[in-house]
């Protein structure tokens, strides 16, 4: 905990937490850590949280809250649906962190998160991008206490490509990343998937972890322990164990002695020959339509095609204002993906809210989406087959 409370650690605080005990980052923040350290927890179910998300805000506000955790979804509903009435009275000004994981952070989220609850005092520095994974005891790094989250942009190409290479101008457009910080409470290295060789910094590879919060293996599968636990490295730098090492499957680059994450190996998008992060085109979308989607690689006869699965807000019946909207949104996606990631959009689907799949920490299931795009299992707002 001094890696989100710094010097305050031993002050007895207040945890207030929405998520289920089944996720991890719930059973941690709302009762294991409480426990261990004999303080108080704040609970609310996920479903009340889901019906009025401004209950999180005020129980941080009435209870003096100091820590909490969300992913990003989280914070994105909390901004929609928490009005000035909602919050009349209450202070924020002792949050001391906000966790925000389970899933890439956008650092857009973060930033209108700060923005809206500004007012109510909430410090800058308290939102903590958090990187972590049920095998390490859910937490891996974090930037330190007392500093704003940091966004680098990173030019797209060169990111796809498997480089970091700064944007050359504020201006221009590219991958923005929340950095992680510099790991302290476990070893990290980035390391060449395929060679099992360390990474130089500023090159993309797979994110490996050791330490004491690492677990020994996954319960009666020593197979699939072996794989995911067991790694071991080709010559390593000296200094750096052989190991072994726990594979995470994310992919993240170190810029500047800090942790960056590009994505998942599995949900890499590959189409037409050239590597594309979906985290990326997703992020490029949502500034446009505001809602969840989902960017998909389907195939093709003997190729890959890119595919985008968008949630837009219905307008009732079907008239003409709806439907030059719904073509207006399509043109934007898909203009937008082709000008920043050089990549053409095959298909753009357009459905209502709460259409795409997504796992109980709110996770989109990729796979899911390809079988039910491929079986033509997706109801299209915008009426095209």
């Amino acid at each position: 905990m001094s890696d989100y409370l710094g010097d305050t650690e031993k002050v007895p605080s207040t945890a207030v937490s929405w998520l289920p005990f089944y996720h991890d980052m719930g059973l941690m923040l709302g009762v294991i850590l409480p426990m261990i350290n004999q303080d108080t927890a704040v609970l609310l179910s996920p479903m009340a949280f889901l019906q009025r998300p401004a209950r999180w805000m005020q129980l941080l506000g009435r209870h003096r809250g100091q820590i909490s955790s969300a992913p990003n979804f989280g914070f994105d509903l909390a901004v929609r649906r928490t009005s000035d009435d909602d919050m009349a009275g209450l202070d924020l000004g002792h949050v001391r962190a906000i966790a925000t994981g389970a899933e890439r952070v956008n650092p857009a989220t973060v930033r209108r998160f700060i923005d809206r609850f500004a007012k109510f005092n909430l410090s800058q520095s308290a939102i903590r991008p958090s990187y972590g994974l049920a095998e390490a005891t859910v937490y891996v790094a974090t930037a330190g206490p007392g500093r704003p989250p940091k966004t680098v942009c990173f030019d797209y190409q060169h990111l796809a490509a498997g480089r970091a290479k700064v944007c050359e101008s504020d201006g221009d457009e590219g991958a923005k990343l929340v950095s992680y910080g510099a790991p302290r409470a476990s070893t990290v290295r980035i390391v060449d998937p395929d060679t099992r060789t360390e990474t130089r910094e500023g090159t993309v590879g797979e994110i490996w972890v050791q330490g004491d919060n690492v677990a020994m293996g996954y319960w009666r599968n020593p197979e699939l322990t072996e794989r995911t636990f067991g790694a071991k490295l080709v010559d390593p730098s000296a200094g750096t164990p052989v190991g072994p090492w726990l594979r995470t499957g994310d992919l993240g680059v170190m810029f500047e002695d800090e942790l960056f994450i590009t994505g998942r190996i599995k949900d890499l998008l590959v189409v037409d020959g050239s590597n594309h992060y979906p985290d990326d085109i997703e992020a490029t979308i949502q500034e446009i339509t505001g809602g969840r989607v989902v960017a998909i690689a389907v195939p093709d006869d003997s190729t890959e095609q890119l595919v985008t699965i968008v949630e837009v807000t219905t307008w009732g019946h079907p008239d003409d204002a709806a439907s030059d909207r719904l073509r207006t949104v399509k043109r934007d996606v898909t203009s937008a993906i082709s000008r920043l990631h050089r990549v053409r959009v095959a298909d753009v689907v357009m459905v209502a809210p709460g259409s795409i799949p997504v796992t109980t920490s709110g996770k989109v299931r990729r796979s899911t989406c390809v079988e039910r795009y491929l079986n033509q299992e997706f109801t299209r707002v915008d009426g095209a087959a």
